[in-house]
């Protein structure tokens, strides 16, 4: 995975463009935004996360105005907006997680990582936010980590200590 500084210009490569031709092409004339979605799918792919240079290029291959890629990226949590860990782990924040101890986690985590919710530690493998309901209430609270998206249920402070354990031995 490339690792781009969100100052740093942005070239696809040809290969990645004959992705996006093929992606447009799935589409009618004239509505190549449809292809927004799979196209900053395959641009997180190749850099890790998807910058505004990066979709600034999107607007520009699209021919659409660059905010309509913010609005899209923005919208959906499965777009990073700034660089993240090679293990993100994403803790459920909703009602029912949060009555059973998500903040508490989310606070131990932070803690553990000794980094804020969104930054990277140091050693590049971590970072971590709140996201929407993971739909696994009745085993609150629960997390998954990305990039293969793994659940975790029923966490403790002790449970996530060693799964952060596991992950930064593998």
């Amino acid at each position: 995975m490339l690792k781009v500084e969100e100052q740093q210009p942005v070239e696809f490569s040809s290969a990645l463009l004959d992705k996006f031709d093929e992606i447009v092409k799935r589409y009618p004339v004239g509505k190549q935004k449809s292809a927004l979605l799979p196209i900053l799918h395959l641009v997180q792919a190749e850099f890790g996360w998807t910058s505004a240079a990066a979709m600034d290029k999107v607007a520009e291959y699209l021919t659409i105005e660059p905010i309509e890629v913010y609005e899209v990226a923005s919208f959906y949590s499965m777009y990073f907006l700034q660089p993240k860990g090679k293990y993100v782990l994403e803790v459920c924040r909703t009602g029912p997680c949060c009555l059973v101890g998500a903040e508490k986690i989310m606070g131990h985590i932070e803690s553990k990582l000794g980094v804020k919710e969104g930054e990277v530690t140091e050693d590049g493998l971590f970072s971590w936010r709140g996201v929407e309901c993971l739909a696994a209430c009745g085993f609150a609270p629960v997390l998954q980590i990305g990039p293969e998206y793994t659940f975790y249920e029923n966490l403790t402070e002790q449970s996530v200590d060693q799964l952060i354990d596991d992950l930064r031995k593998k």
